[in-house]
């Protein structure tokens, strides 16, 4: 599994009326079930008076199971929470929660019908989400003698490292973190320009 993937820049909301039904997609960051909860119970609290506020979130890389909730809130079983997580696990998109608020509009959509609304408005939300990269990153402390201090600094973009803390004494010391999947790279790298004398941390 990529230690890369796609989630929510920030919130998210986007609107539509579908057989005088108003639905709202709410979407938002959902690094973990709790939270995917706390977004939840924040929609539910901020449309107390609609018909249904149905739910789904998947808290993980996209496509993972692992960390998956549901509910149709009310809504005939299986026609709002299961097609609203199946976009979920289909859309491309990590850590991700979706409330889907319903202000009944007096029309009945019909099984089929709810299902198409619910898992429309995830699509419709999911298309236009702002999204960023999430890398999965570590950080480490390391000491390297004086001469490797240029070579060292010039090999850092490459690898996406970036020094958090710098303290010169004898050696020059660096708090680093970067890209996971950098790492074992970097270790190598630095060894070698250092013929050694470089001292590696965890932090």
């Amino acid at each position: 599994m990529s230690d890369r993937y796609l989630i929510p820049a920030n919130s998210h909301r986007v609107e539509d009326s579908i057989k005088r039904s108003r639905f709202i997609a709410s979407v938002d960051h959902a690094p973990d079930t709790e939270s995917a909860r706390k977004f939840i119970n924040q929609i539910k609290a901020e449309f107390p008076d609609a018909t249904h506020n149905c739910w789904a979130y998947a808290a993980g890389p996209p496509g993972d199971t692992a960390s998956v909730g549901l509910s149709d809130n009310g809504e005939p079983s299986g026609t709002a929470g299961k097609p609203m997580l199946n976009m979920l696990l289909h859309g491309g998109i990590g850590e991700v929660a979706v409330v889907v608020t319903r202000y009944f509009g007096g029309t009945k959509l019909g099984t089929g019908g709810l299902v198409r609304a619910y898992s429309g408005m995830v699509k419709l939300g999911l298309e236009s989400l702002p999204t960023k990269e999430m890398v999965k990153t570590v950080t480490r402390s390391v000491t390297i003698p004086y001469p490797s201090v240029t070579l060292f600094k010039r090999m850092l973009p490459n690898l996406e490292i970036e020094i958090l803390t710098e303290e010169f004494t004898d050696t020059a010391g660096f708090s680093l973190e970067m890209p996971e999947e950098h790492l074992t790279q970097f270790i190598t790298r630095l060894t070698d320009m250092t013929d050694g004398k470089a001292k590696i941390t965890e932090k």
